[in-house]
Parts: C-alpha cells; structure tokens; sequence
C-alpha cells in the first residue's frame, strides 16, 4: 500500500488548513501555485515531480465560490498530466450541495453538475465532511468518503459543562445528524418542525420534545445568512430562558448572520469548524469560536494512503 510517496498539496484558498493537516502527518506540504490573471483566469502549475504518487489535494470551497472550482479542476488535470498514481481530492465543504435534486421543473442539479466535473476531469476518489445531503454522494462512480466532524465538535463540548443541556434539531431534516450528537453527550433531543412560507423564509410550527428551563445547543451542517438563528424566538417562547449554543460545522457566515450572532445577547457560543476560514468580521465576534478538523483530515488520509479503514471514521447522516 505504501509503494507510491505520499504528496499532499493545496489549492490557494485556505493554505493553512492543508499545512496544519501536513504538519499533523509529519510531512511537507507539496510547491504548487495557483496565478490569478488580470483577464479572471486562473493559471496553477505543480513544482514537483507527482510521477506515480498518491497525491491527496486539499481545497476548500471558499468564496467566491466558482473560482474555488475551477482551481480544483484545473489542479485535478495538472495532477492526471504529470503521471500521479491517484488523485484523491479533500473537500471539506462541498459546493452546491444544497442544490442537490430539482425543487422545481426546469431546475439544474447543481451538485450532481460538480460531482460530474471532479469526477472526469480525474479525480479517483473524493472526501468531504458532513455534506448537506448524504445522497450527493451517489453522484460519484469513484470511491467517496463521507467523513463527520460531529465526533471532533462533540469531544469539544465535551470540555464543558453540559448540565441540563439539550440538543436541538432545526428542522426534521436535521433530525438524524442531531441524535447523534445527543447520542454522543448522553443528552435529550428536541425537534423542531419547519412550514416554508415563500422561497426565502420558514416559520417554525411546533417543536418535539421538551425544551422549557433547558439550555439548548442548536446543531446544523452550516450556517450562512443566519435563518438557523431566527428559530431562537420559538425556543424563548417555548420556556427556555438559558443562553443558547450552537455547534455547527461549515461557517459559511455571510454578514447577516454575524450580524445576528454579535446583536442577540440570547446567543452565547458558537461553535464551528475551519472547513473554510473564518471572514475577518467573524474572526472579531468573541462569541465565534473556531476548532481545527486537520487532526481527523491527517488521520484520514493515513487510513487511505496505508489502506486501513476509516469506518468508525465515519458518521454517515
């Protein structure tokens, strides 16, 4: 298993994740540059010889988000034209995933569309952490590795005192992702039940489980413009009257949403993952804590590169 060197190398989106996670494997993080051009286009050339390695590319999806895309497409070819053995592509967060089946007719299927363009383009295996929809992973006919961070936020909370605390789903869609963090603490469960009422809004009918005199930690995938954060108005009105947590693994975190967190004083902590950088806005909100995912992503990559398995590895939603 060991026959071909293992290289890893990054795109230029979020470079410190890649080297925390070669540092945690004791390796040199591969010379590749990624040269953006006045016209918008993207030039990236490797500086190594990748001849019959197993190279592990890692890119997170940054904003703006299509550039990110193509960085990666045009990394997976320089790879496939300079002979490496495998091309395994790290995607902590997984574009468009949210556009993963059609709502309405005449709809794209955007991440069947991303799936499709890694998986040509030569990529021979992918990983991602906690995608929105666990069914993306169907679009590949290579080798995928739904990967969780669920068991690094969980050890993370675990630091603290979780006295009458309990775990809330935003919505039932949710709802499997959140029993196992609840699983994981030994805490309750809570539900709660989403109506959409226009293309861009939801309102919260009703919640299963009790949530009165509790503190709650709301659990999600990501956060973006913040709607996870107006469903704390239906916690308060339900009796809880603790400050409220959230643990949360993609931060997308527009303005709106950082916004929300720094101005409600119901909110006290929120917990997210570096899958992407923090914005230099969320990085000075107190209240935004980051933990690193390169420990479990350099364990990961051990496991493939030596063909160990990574399956209490995986938290499968």
């Amino acid at each position: 298993m060991d026959s071909h060197p293992l290289h890893i190398f990054s795109g230029s989106r979020f470079i410190q994740l890649a080297k925390d996670v070669a540092d945690n494997l004791n390796l040199p993080l591969g010379n590749a540059i990624s040269t953006f051009l006045p016209d918008s286009e993207i030039h990236v050339i490797v500086n190594e010889v990748v001849r019959e390695h197993d190279v592990f590319f890692i890119q997170s999806i940054t904003r703006p988000v299509n550039d990110a895309i193509i960085e990666l497409l045009l990394y997976i070819d320089a790879f496939r034209r300079a002979s490496a053995n495998k091309i395994n592509v790290i995607i902590p967060y997984f574009p468009y995933a949210r556009q993963e089946r059609m709502s309405k007719g005449r709809e794209a299927i955007s991440a069947r569309v991303i799936a499709n363009l890694i998986e040509q383009q030569g990529a021979t295996r992918v990983t991602f952490l906690d995608i929105h929809n666990p069914a993306i992973q169907g679009f590949f006919n290579i080798p995928v590795d739904p990967i969780s961070a669920i068991p690094t936020l969980c050890d993370h909370l675990s630091l603290s005192d979780l006295t009458n605390s309990i775990i809330v789903s935003p919505d039932v869609g949710r709802a499997t992702l959140a029993g196992k963090y609840a699983e994981r603490l030994g805490l309750p469960l809570a539900i709660m039940h989403k109506r959409r009422e226009d293309f861009s809004s939801t309102k919260v009918t009703h919640i299963v489980g009790e949530v009165a005199g509790k503190k709650p930690i709301i659990i999600d995938d990501m956060i973006a413009g913040g709607s996870i954060l107006k469903q704390i108005d239906t916690l308060y009105d339900q009796g809880v009257t603790e400050k409220v947590w959230l643990s949360i693994t993609h931060p997308i975190l527009l303005d709106s949403a950082i916004d929300i967190i720094y101005n409600d004083p119901r909110i006290e902590r929120v917990i997210v993952t570096n899958t992407l950088p923090l914005v230099e806005k969320a990085k000075q909100c107190s209240k935004i804590e980051q933990i690193s995912i390169a420990p479990l992503l350099a364990e990961i990559i051990r496991r493939i590169f030596h063909g160990e398995s990574i399956l209490n590895k995986l938290v499968l939603s």
